[in-house]
């Protein structure tokens, strides 16, 4: 990906109904500039849906987001020899549904005399992936050739279908015209409309079935029920399933580009939504094991009891295929937690038992692949030669920095790595105990012990203000000094004592990393500080809000309602929906927070964020 090239998506509205999204300009006219566009699956199949009355645009006035679904745009016609007033108008409506989106449009009136109008809106079909608009490239609109209302984007699995009653429709190649001749009397309306429904016959991944996610009751205070309604909405709108098996919902990672199924992004959500649900964790959970890896495979990094970092479609080949991608290195530990937690939630236990061979894989997988140069530490190696340092959720390769700014040479070891398999040999443990396997249990017990024993003599550094965790050990097995948010991580699981776990929580509320709105991915201190650098300053939502959690497991609640309420003034500035990541720009420089332009909305994890901020500002009361 060029990041030269990136479409920004600060500036656009989006409606999403997985795997449906529509992404227009704040006003509802969708260009096919940038991101702009309808998709389905990974593709776009409308770059362009413009709307004219009487030949030119209709003169915007408002925008009312009802859901992550319903978006209304309020335009006015000006209409020769009317006054300045807006007394014609048009109300357009888009509303996302999984397979179907659709608009009406309500023309009034209020002149004392018949207005005739001629109303056209503007189609252009396209096939491009989203990893070719993710890379800036224009939209193509060569070879697609509609057969009038309903052609092929892509190929005979998928089929779009054009309805609009009422309307003359004039195909030219990927141009699509829609006219309608309407005469709008005085006091009277008149309602107009059209769908497009969209088929994928060879798609693996489907709109999840059962019910939705329900917004839990909140009490006390009114901008914590907005952000909880908000959030849930969007949740909702990223329910995804395997097609296979459409009862076990999972949450889409998020809009635009990466609207499939990602395990690390998915549990770490459906965790952080689990005292308000069960049933989309333990859907996660059986989502992933049917994808657990099965063998060794360099080109998808697949190993015995992996489990997938990303469920992708590869456009390269012809016909495009679907295959699992295992890279990352936090997915398998997190899917043995979150068995654990749902287990403890109530999960009943025959569900539980039917997972056991997933927990043993994927505790074999700590144990035989996930430390491969057997320094005690999980690290990934490249074998490929793609150059990648590590596999943590800080992507980007220069997120992990010396103090001085220098960016760390890989391979890397990375502290909430280590805590999450920490956490994940105690959670096995437990579950194995309980499920009669008392001399397994006791060797992850071992395991967890020498760890953290490891963990506290080669990952502390020091510096005026006291010890730290490192941001990671190099490829020297050196401790690299940055101060970051990653620290964060390790709270609650175990890793840390009482007088280390007061040394994170000192350093995550100092204002060098506490922004006033979240936790800043490296602190102002670092040289290589820039508040919209994405892994380096910016404030991500999900990591802030992990952090809340562990604070509150680990007796900080002062801390976690401080931070918690940072994250909600947040909201407050982005109209309720989180973003997935925002700048880092503190609280005394800015209001409302300044938006990263590349960040994705909605986004699974940032919008689960809103439980742990509900929690920690006592706003509802947990599943019992």
């Amino acid at each position: 990906m060029s990041a030269e090239s990136q479409p920004y998506l600060h500036h656009l509205a989006a409606l999403v109904a997985a795997p449906l999204q529509a992404w227009s300009e704040p006003q509802g006219q969708i260009r096919g500039q940038g991101a702009q566009g309808v998709y389905f699956g990974m593709a776009r199949v409308l770059a362009r849906c413009l709307l004219r009355v009487d030949g030119i645009e209709p003169q915007w006035i408002s925008s009312q987001v009802r859901s992550a679904t319903v978006a209304e745009y309020l335009y006015t016609v000006r209409v020769p020899g009317s006054d300045a007033d807006p007394v014609v108008w048009v109300v357009r409506t888009r509303t996302a549904q999984a397979g179907r989106l659709s608009e009406s449009l309500s023309f009034k009136s209020g002149l004392p005399y018949t207005v005739r109008l001629a109303v056209q809106l503007e189609l252009v079909a396209d096939s491009s992936t989203t990893e070719q608009i993710q890379q800036g490239n224009t939209f193509s609109t060569g070879g697609i050739a509609p057969g009038g209302s309903r052609w092929h984007w892509r190929d005979a699995d998928t089929i779009a279908a054009l309805t609009a009653d009422g309307a003359a429709i004039d195909v030219d190649g990927s141009l699509l015209l829609l006219d309608w001749s309407i005469e709008l009397a005085p006091g009277h309306a008149v309602e107009l409309g059209w769908s497009l429904e969209l088929t994928d016959a060879g798609a693996p991944l489907r709109a999840a079935g059962g019910g939705p996610l329900l917004t839990p009751a909140t009490s006390g205070e009114p901008r914590l029920q907005r952000l909880m309604s908000t959030s849930m909405s969007d949740l909702n709108s990223l329910r995804l399933a395997d097609a296979q098996a459409p009862g076990d919902a999972f949450l889409a990672a998020g809009a635009p580009w990466h609207l499939t199924l990602y395990g690390r992004d998915a549990l770490i959500a459906a965790r952080m939504l689990l005292p308000v649900n069960r049933e989309l964790a333990a859907g996660t959970l059986r989502a992933l094991a049917a994808r657990q890896g099965t063998k060794v495979d360099p080109e998808t990094a697949e190993e015995p009891g992996k489990i997938v970092h990303e469920f992708r479609r590869q456009f390269t080949l012809l016909p495009p295929v679907y295959y699992n991608y295992y890279g990352g290195m936090d997915a398998t530990a997190l899917w043995v937690c979150l068995l654990h937690d749902t287990w403890q939630a109530g999960m009943p236990e025959a569900e539980v038992a039917a997972l056991l061979p997933h927990l043993q894989a994927a505790l074999g997988w700590l144990r035989d692949y996930g430390d491969p140069d057997g320094d005690g530490f999980l690290e990934h190696l490249d074998e490929t030669g793609d150059g990648v340092a590590h596999y943590g959720w800080k992507e980007t390769p220069d997120a992990l920095r010396w103090h001085d700014g220098a960016p760390a040479k890989g391979p890397l070891a990375l502290p909430e790595i280590q805590a999450y398999a920490h956490e994940a040999a105690l959670c096995g443990a437990a579950l194995l105990e309980h499920f009669h396997s008392g001399d397994q249990a006791r060797q992850w017990l071992t395991y967890a012990a020498e760890l953290k024993d490891n963990f506290r003599e080669q990952f502390w550094c020091s510096d005026d203000f006291g010890p730290y965790p490192a941001m990671a050990l190099d490829a020297d097995k050196e401790p690299v000094d940055g101060i970051g948010s990653s620290m964060g991580h390790l709270l609650g699981t175990g890793l840390l004592d009482g007088d280390e776990t007061a040394a994170v929580v000192g350093r995550l509320m100092h204002p060098a990393l506490f922004s006033g709105y979240g936790i800043r991915t490296l602190s102002t201190t670092n040289a290589a500080y820039w508040p919209l650098r994405t892994h380096a300053g910016a404030v991500w939502t999900h990591d802030s809000a992990w952090t809340v959690m562990g604070m509150l497991r680990s007796g900080f609640a002062d801390e976690a309602a401080l931070l918690a309420s940072g994250l909600l003034n947040a909201a407050e500035g982005f109209g309720w929906r989180l973003p997935s990541m925002f700048s880092g720009h503190s609280t005394q420089e800015v209001w409302p927070p300044v938006p990263h332009p590349s960040a994705t909305r909605p986004q699974a994890w940032a919008a689960a964020s809103a439980v742990p901020v509900a929690l920690a500002l006592g706003g509802f009361n947990v599943l019992g």
